[in-house]
């Protein structure tokens, strides 16, 4: 065969070039020679031709079959154990130089390899093991080999069916098919399940399967994640074999005993357990994108391991896997994303940081025997649980080793050293590479530790630097683009605005990611860092570990994860404190923790309570900063080491810290505290003393520190200026919370407070004074509300001080713009200065006016807008504050007043106004209230001075805000609109004044009143006609209101003294008088103004209005119940009623120009808006006036308004009157009557009133007028003041007030004397209103139920003896008499008016006379009724013969009876004369009583015809009663014959008989009225005959009284003159009835014949003599009865 085998070869060699390829194609016989010399199995032939076959495949030249044919033969030498070495060596050079073996024989070579490995030599099982590895790696290497040659041809691989068949991987090429049967059967063999391809297997260990599976999976991904078949298997195979062989791990618990479970647990294994961690970080590694479910279960299952009940090296390896994860920060990125940012998956990520932490802690805690139990088996879940337990369980201290050099931890007696483990970022595990160990190995102390405490660091770096490199990507991305978005091409700009939206979606899912990696492992890193800080005894480990939590907390902040941001400076924080410090700001509780509740303030994350027992070196003793002083605490290095992060942190992260600033800040302030610096000027920290308590103890290393760590602090504030504004922000914000908790802290006590956060307020606001804009409000808000405004004094001072140092720095410092271009900035620095006013200490206040003084000083000129501000500050001063802070402040307003009124913007005058009268209403000290009243009529001389400038000003300004308020849409709203804005100056100066009109303090407000009225007198000329509505109605009668008010509620208790030993006149001891006296002058005042500016005024719109309501205060003053104001009132009343005493018409002044209007102006609308001024200001008076006399007729002031007026004050007139004269209802010791003057004054203006409205005077108003003047006359006097106003009473004169009132009616009388027709009807109401008075002669009038003493009669019975009334009533008589003698003249004058007659006036002074002539002697005065009777025979001669010629119109029908009855009671009076009367006297009286017989002899019965005949009856009967005697019997004897009034009787009697028998009958109506007189006499003769006769019987020897014998001798006289008259009579006039009459008399007289009296007896004679006529004899016919 060999030889063949050359010649072939031979011929070949000859036949071609190319003699490899040829050898190739017969390849198989060239090899058979070696085959069977291989057959032969003898060693040597065998060596040799191996190395034969060795060569031709090295070259090449085996071709598929000759090498189907190499493999057999090795098998079969294999199976003999020949060559074993050789064999291998064989079978690699075949697989490695070329392809041509696959399929059944590369299946067979496999195989072959692997029984090789699996001998009793462990050379040939080394070497099989190279072998196979080698072999492996080699089927592989073809599959990428094969997929570079195809990779430009891509043909779509079909979809894989559901891969139901596990052979179906004919898509495959067949280097990739080899590969994966292999590796298929890989899988399988580990399961320990027969393999489909590698036929022949016999047996196969797991540790080499798994090494296999791993080196393939490690060394060729790429062929794993192209092939979906290989997926596949990934997928099907592999994960499920290896969570099948995780399962004893998982099962296991150390120490729990066998018999619990009912079977044996298998342990765990080492060898396999590694080589598994292993596969597993290589899958999860490689394959995670694929394997994403698979790779949950694994990584669930690694932090399973991590279990403190799983054995040592289990968690030692378990820890270096993750430490492997931990160093690629992409992958956790996407664990975070695949997990735990899904909705229902486990946290893995979150698990995994947890994990470690619970590891951390577990190390800490030394099991003791019973604890295995206890600890809770709640892996999965966050590590919290696992922390509850470690706290509460803390297991048995085993104190460990002292201090020691050694780097280590040590907490609660735990001592782990720290081991020096890996490289930093590096991964370098010790255990997992451990695969020839079978038994598990043991762990040195501290390893374990040293790897988690790694796998921290490295997770916190990879993390941070992967999210900050990206941040920071992606920010100079916004950047750019956004620089590109502003550029001005259209079309550009739309792309970018697209990029812009993609980059920010983009930039929104990676922010979640970053945001969820770090909320997932924040709180296990902080649980495990800070306990790892706590427990920390190197320097290094601790800087790591601070530099770790500086990172984190610095990068959630720039995520803007405020909570975990705050929970890693918080553990910072915990770590700067001496352990166990109370600061609320960072005390958590576990308990709160456990709940999940996160407060912002202490975060609560878990925290593990630091161990006391540290061993630290102490470097520092202070006291702690708390309410309590607790002893003192302790500051070790590691503190100061942590403060110095603190301070790092801040330094270089402050943009990011946000709301932890407060934090930061508040433990800063804390150490400051504890380390005793003190702020000095300017705000800097300066070790300092603590006041009280032991001092503070620094050791030299903490003593050179200290200047560094105070600059540290100070340079951190100066930094801000570098801060953006929202950071900025945030440490003002912290800064002032702080404050506010050192300032609880200080309430109450007056303890040193801490003014750490202050004085920083104040550093931080002067270094960032370019930008103070920003921060100023926050900044002084809370220096302000809070500080300032703190009870400690100490606590205030600095606030006080920081504020206005920073308001000075603010002005003085060089802004651009500067502050006189920036006038917002300006007001904005100075505002907090205005708001200090609304603190009430006075310290503060104290400090704010000295500040205020010093700007005004070194600033005053330049403060322009700000002079608001400054003013305000003044003005705020209240009069509770103490005399000192007032005048501070006066001190101030005065300096302005005197130097800055021109350098002040013209806007601000009427603040200044208002200041000064703010200063004014203080009630602390009478002078400067005085002094400002001084001022403001200073300023109010400058505002005169610089009237034009000023008002060009103001007018500018106006213009200008009118125009913003325009844009705006809103309406400019000032005080006094719409007067032009100089005009609104004076009248806020009116106004401030008329405040000051009404202050508490008389000498305040008459000296206001008084500056009041000569301002407006002195400059009121310079003001816009159309503000003087406005001065009118918002100044004076304002004013006139609060005036009025304030009187009527006065007190009317006495004032002892005016203060000090002043005393007080009575007329102004008290309030009420005090006011009366503010009230007179400010009534005056305003009437002044009326009466002087009339001109003015009138042409007002709603002058009338005006008008109306001065009245109504005239008339609310003149009903005031205080004598001194109603007078005061009329007095004012009269003058406006003088003021138009009708001009001539040149005088007459004329309305402006600019007013011809014609159509009547809108009440309450000044004139149109739109007239400005029509002409220049000028100075003096004439030319005043003089522009007001213009060509145009007046319009508005026209006749009938005039009138209207004129009505208003008659109206006013009219119910000032009828208030003031109506009587009290009810009377009582204060009921005020009205006092004489005043009524007087009222009377006395009526007359000129009446000038004015005669026109329209009606019957109506003559009423009220009348019901006026009775009720002024009928008001008493007071009884002291009578002696001034009455006359003594012996003269009768009129009062004053009682001679107005008849010259009232005067004029009254006079103008109806020369008034129309129709006027001539209030005749009668005249009449009726004199009667009236008439009738008071005899009936005093009532004052409501007043008792009065009347003074008439107290000539008579002096009642002033023993009734002193506190009311005298007037005497009236000498006013009714004048009264009286008036009605007669005006009755001469009229009795014939029209009005007259039919109003029965002349019945009704009969009527009125009838009362005081019925008295007659009991009339109050005797000259009244004298007085009536020559009044009514007055009357009578005129009015009889006007009632005659009215007769038959019946209108004086009524009047006969009461003249009749008048007549009787006069002459039969029913009083009798007084005692004292003398005879003279009584002839005089009865001379009167003749007059009256003889008025009714010539006036009446004359006319007899024209009167009604009851009336001549009743006055016959009278005639005939006074003819015959019937006087009173009270007269002695010795004056009878006087007393009989003989001539009166003589005189009725003839009057009587005159008429009886008068020839002149014209009528028969006449001839019955002497008949009836007849009558009349003889019934009277016949009665007094009987009665003669009975006394004369009955007195028997005594002689009748005179009286009786006179009137029968009468009598008797009286028959026979009748009989004389009968007998001359034509008997054709004499009634037969007389005759009878006459005849009957005769018995009677016969009867008489016995008297005794001889004078009786000569007149009987006389009598009886003429009856001799009546003697006939009887006729037939005529029968004479007696009757």
């Amino acid at each position: 065969a060999a030889e063949s085998g050359i010649i072939k070869v031979k011929t070949i060699a000859a036949r071609n070039t190319d003699i490899l390829a040829a050898l190739k194609e017969n390849s198989s016989e060239v090899v058979q020679p070696f085959l069977m010399g291989c057959g032969t199995k003898e060693p040597k032939i065998t060596q040799l031709c191996l190395a034969a076959i060795q060569r031709l495949m090295s070259h090449e030249v085996v071709s598929e079959a000759a090498a189907g044919n190499i493999i057999n033969m090795l098998w079969q030498l294999m199976e003999n154990s020949l060559e074993e070495l050789k064999l291998l060596q064989t079978v690699l050079v075949l697989l490695t130089t070329n392809t041509v073996v696959h399929d059944e024989a590369l299946s067979k070579a496999i195989v072959l390899c692997f029984r090789l490995h699996f001998t009793k030599d462990n050379i040939t099982n080394n070497t099989a093991a190279a072998t196979v590895r080698q072999v492996v790696t080699v089927v592989f290497e073809r599959v990428v080999a094969e997929d570079e040659r195809y990779k430009d041809i891509i043909d779509q691989p079909a979809a894989v069916q559901g891969n139901s068949n596990r052979r179906s991987v004919s898509t495959l090429k067949p280097c990739a098919k080899d590969a994966y049967m292999l590796f298929q059967d890989l899988c399988q063999l580990v399961n320990a399940d027969a393999p489909y391809w590698l036929v022949g297997m016999t047996e196969m260990t797991r540790t080499f399967g798994l090494e296999l599976l791993e080196s393939v999976l490690n060394d060729f991904p790429r062929v794993f994640l192209q092939h979906q078949e290989f997926s596949f298997l990934l997928k099907e195979r592999v994960c499920p074999l290896v969570i099948k062989l995780f399962s004893p791990n998982i099962k296991f618990r150390q120490g729990s005993t066998t018999s619990s479970s009912p079977a044996p647990v298998e342990k765990p294994y080492f060898p396999i357990c590694m080589r598994l961690l292993r596969v597993v970080s290589v899958l999860i590694k490689q394959f995670y994108s694929l394997l994403i479910t698979e790779c949950e279960i694994f990584l669930s299952l690694l932090v399973k391991f991590l279990d403190a009940d799983k054995p040592q090296w289990l968690r030692a390896v378990a820890v270096e896997s993750i430490h492997r994860l931990c160093v690629q920060p992409q992958l956790l990125r996407s664990f975070c994303q695949s997990y735990d940012m899904k909705q229902h998956s486990t946290k893995v990520f979150r698990d995994i940081v947890n994990a470690l932490g619970s590891f951390i802690q577990s190390l800490f805690l030394v099991p003791s025997t019973g604890n295995t139990s206890a600890t809770p088996n709640q892996t999965g879940s966050n590590a919290s649980g696992n922390t509850g337990s470690a706290q509460t369980n803390p297991g048995v201290l085993g104190m460990g080793g002292g201090a020691t050099v050694l780097p280590a931890f040590e907490y609660r007696g735990t001592w782990i050293p720290i081991l020096n483990v890996t490289v930093q970022g590096s991964a370098k595990a010790t255990y997992l590479e451990m695969l020839d160990k079978v038994e598990p190995p043991t762990i040195p102390e501290g390893y374990a530790m040293s790897v988690a405490f790694h796998c921290l660091l490295d997770l916190v770096r990879g993390i941070t630097t992967m999210i900050e490199g990206e941040l920071g990507e992606a920010e100079t991305i916004i950047q750019t683009t956004t620089e590109a978005t502003s550029l001005p091409t259209q079309s550009s700009e739309q792309q970018d605005l697209q990029s812009v939206s993609d980059q920010s979606e983009k930039e929104l899912v990676s922010r979640a990611v970053w945001e969820e990696m770090v909320n997932a492992c924040w709180c296990g890193l902080l649980a495990a860092l800070s306990l790892l800080l706590d427990a920390s005894t190197d320097e290094a480990a601790t800087e790591n570990i601070l530099k770790a939590e500086l990172t984190m907390a610095a990068l959630c902040g720039r995520l803007g994860l405020v909570t975990s941001r705050d929970a890693f400076i918080t553990a910072i924080c915990k770590g700067s404190l001496p352990p166990h410090y109370a600061l609320t700001v960072l005390n958590s509780t576990t308990a709160a923790l456990s709940s999940k509740s996160y407060s912002i303030q202490g975060q609560n994350v878990q925290m593990i309570s630091p161990s006391s027992e540290s061993h630290q070196q102490v470097v520092a003793v202070g006291q702690p900063l708390a309410l309590q002083p607790q002893g003192t605490v302790m500051l070790t290095s590691k503190n100061i080491q942590c403060m110095r992060t603190l301070l790092n942190l801040a330094h270089f992260h402050g943009a990011v810290l946000g709301t932890s600033w407060q934090l930061v800040l508040a433990t800063l302030q804390h150490l400051v505290w504890i380390l005793g610096l003190k702020p000095s000027v300017g705000g800097a920290l300066k070790p300092g003393r603590a006041v009280e308590g032991p001092s503070t103890v620094l050791t030299t290393a903490v003593m050179t520190d200290l200047p560094s760590i105070s600059s540290m602090i100070s340079k951190l504030f100066e930094n801000s200026q570098y801060l953006d504004d929202v950071s900025l922000h945030h440490l003002i914000n912290a800064l002032c919370s702080l404050s506010l908790e050192a300032m609880d802290m200080a309430y109450g006590n007056n303890k040193e407070p801490s003014l750490f956060a202050v004085a920083k307020l104040l550093e931080t606001g002067l270094v960032n004074m370019r930008r103070i804009e920003i921060l100023w409000r926050p900044l002084t808000g809370h220096l302000l509300e809070k500080v300032c405004q703190h009870p400690n004094s100490r606590m205030r001072e600095w606030g006080a001080e920081a504020l206005t140092s920073l308001i000075k720095a603010g002005l003085t410092f060089g802004h651009d713009p500067p502050l006189s271009q920036n006038q917002r900035l300006q007001l904005l620095l100075l505002n907090p200065l205005k708001e200090l006013s609304n603190i009430s200490h006075p310290d503060i206040r104290i400090k704010q006016l000295e500040c205020v003084l010093q700007i005004l000083q070194s600033q005053g000129d330049s403060l322009g807008p700000g002079w608001p501000l400054v003013l305000g500050v003044m003005g705020a001063i209240q009069s509770d504050q103490g005399e000192s802070l007032i005048r501070t402040a006066f001190q101030c307003l005065q300096l302005v007043v005197t130097d800055f009124l021109p350098t002040m913007p013209c806007t601000c005058l009427q603040i200044v106004v208002e200041v000064a009268g703010s200063f004014g209403l203080h009630n602390q000290e009478l002078n400067i209230s005085l002094t400002s009243i001084g001022l403001l009529w200073n300023i109010s001389d400058y505002f005169f001075q610089r009237g034009e400038i000023i008002e060009k000003e103001l007018n500018k300004e106006e213009a200008l805000l009118q125009k913003q308020a325009e844009e705006k849409g809103v309406i400019l709203n000032r005080p006094f609109h719409p007067a032009s804005p100089f005009d609104c100056l004076w009248l806020c100066l009116y106004a401030k004044l008329g405040e000051l009109c009404v202050d508490p303090r008389p000498a305040v407000r008459k000296s206001a009143g008084q500056t009041l009225f000569s301002t407006i007198g002195a400059h009121g000329t310079l003001l816009q006609h159309s503000t003087w509505h406005t001065v009118i109605w918002k100044v004076l009668f304002h004013l006139l209101d609060r005036v009025r008010e304030s009187s009527t509620t006065a007190d009317k208790e006495k004032i002892e003294s005016g203060g000090g030993n002043i005393l007080i006149h009575h007329s102004r001891d008290t309030a009420e008088k005090q006011w009366a006296e503010t009230w007179v002058l400010t009534l005056a005042g305003v009437a002044r103004i009326f009466n002087t500016r009339r001109y003015l005024l009138q042409p007002l719109g709603d002058f009338s209005q005006a008008w109306d309501v001065l009245l109504d205060h005239i008339q609310s003053a003149a009903l005031s119940k205080n004598n001194e104001v109603s007078l005061a009132a009329l007095k004012s009343f009269q003058e406006i009623l003088q003021i138009v005493s009708p001009v001539r018409d040149s005088e007459k002044p004329e309305t402006p120009p600019a007013i011809n209007v014609s159509v009547p102006l809108v009440v309450g609308t000044t004139t149109a808006t739109n007239l400005g001024r029509s002409f220049m200001r000028t100075d003096s008076i004439g030319e005043r006036i003089g522009r007001y006399n213009g060509s145009e007729p007046p319009v508005i002031t026209d006749e009938i308004e005039d009138l209207n007026l004129w009505w208003a004050a008659w109206n006013s007139w009219y119910r000032i009157g009828s208030e003031s004269t109506r009587p009290p209802i009810t009377c009582d010791k204060l009921t005020f009557i009205p006092s004489q003057p005043f009524l007087t004054a009222l009377i006395q203006i009526f007359p000129a009133l009446y000038q004015h409205i005669k026109i329209g005077f009606s019957m109506d108003d003559l009423q009220k007028l009348g019901v006026i003047l009775h009720g002024a006359v009928s008001v008493p006097i007071s009884s002291d003041a009578s002696p001034f106003i009455l006359p003594s009473y012996t003269e009768a004169v009129l009062t004053s007030l009682q001679e107005a009132v008849l010259t009232a009616l005067d004029v009254l009388q006079k103008a109806i004397c020369v008034g129309s027709e129709g006027m001539q009807i209030m005749y009668p109401a005249i009449f009726d209103q004199l009667l009236a008075f008439v009738e008071f002669s005899c009936k005093p009038p009532q004052y409501g139920q007043l008792e009065t003493k009347h003074i008439a009669n107290a000539k008579y019975n002096q009642i002033q003896l023993f009734a002193p009334a506190e009311w005298v009533a007037l005497n009236y008589v000498p006013f009714a008499e004048r009264s009286l003698e008036v009605v007669v003249d005006l009755y001469q004058k009229t009795a014939c008016h029209k009005a007259v007659v039919t109003e029965k006036v002349l019945q009704n002074i009969i009527k009125t006379l009838r009362i005081p002539l019925s008295l007659k002697y009991s009339c109050p005065s005797e000259s009244t009724w004298k007085l009536a009777v020559s009044s009514l025979l007055k009357v009578l001669s005129i009015g009889l013969p006007v009632a005659r010629q009215h007769a038959s119109s019946g209108k004086f029908d009524s009047m006969w009876p009461e003249l009749a009855n008048t007549f009787e009671d006069f002459l039969f009076t029913k009083s009798t004369p007084p005692d004292n009367l003398s005879i003279q006297e009584f002839q005089k009286n009865e001379s009167i009583d003749v007059e009256v017989v003889q008025l009714i002899s010539t006036e009446i019965l004359p006319y007899a015809n024209f009167i009604p005949k009851e009336f001549v009856g009743q006055i016959m009967t009278m005639l005939n009663k006074g003819s015959i005697h019937s006087q009173s019997s009270s007269f002695t004897e010795a004056e009878i014959d006087i007393r009989m009034r003989e001539e009166f009787s003589k005189v009725c009697f003839e009057t009587l008989l005159q008429f009886s028998f008068s020839n002149k009958v014209t009528t028969p109506q006449e001839g019955y009225i002497s008949r009836m007189a007849l009558s009349v006499l003889l019934k009277r003769s016949q009665d007094v005959l009987h009665r003669y006769i009975e006394d004369e019987r009955l007195s028997g020897k005594c002689p009748l009284p005179r009286q009786q014998v006179t009137e029968i001798i009468f009598v008797l006289k009286a028959v026979s003159t009748l009989i004389d008259s009968l007998k001359k009579t034509q008997p054709e006039n004499v009634d037969s009835n007389t005759w009878a009459q006459v005849i009957a008399l005769y018995p009677t007289l016969v009867e008489c014949i016995t008297c005794s009296s001889s004078e009786v007896c000569s007149a009987l004679k006389e009598a009886l003599v003429p009856f001799k006529d009546f003697m006939h004899p009887p006729a037939s016919k005529v029968q004479n009865g007696e009757s």
